[in-house]
């Protein structure tokens, strides 16, 4: 699923395709935003980890991914 995260302070959003489903990835922002985390911990589909600080949150925003084509034709 593509997880979309905008960060205070900074011009350009975070954007990853995760493997978590969306229950896991929402249980995880509102754990950080609860203040029960310090960090928003969130794994791509590679297998690396990003790392937010949960008082730089703005926003997340959960989607599915986007499918690509691929080939010629009419649409």
């Amino acid at each position: 699923m593509e997880v979309k995260i905008g960060v205070q302070h900074a011009p350009r959003e975070i954007v990853l395709e995760s493997g978590q489903s969306a229950e896991e990835v929402e249980r995880a922002v509102a754990d950080a935003l609860a203040g029960k985390t310090q960090l928003l911990s969130l794994a791509d589909e590679k297998g690396r980890r990003i790392l937010v600080p949960a008082d730089r949150i703005a926003y997340v925003e959960l989607g599915e991914p986007a499918v690509r084509r691929v080939g010629f034709g009419a649409i």
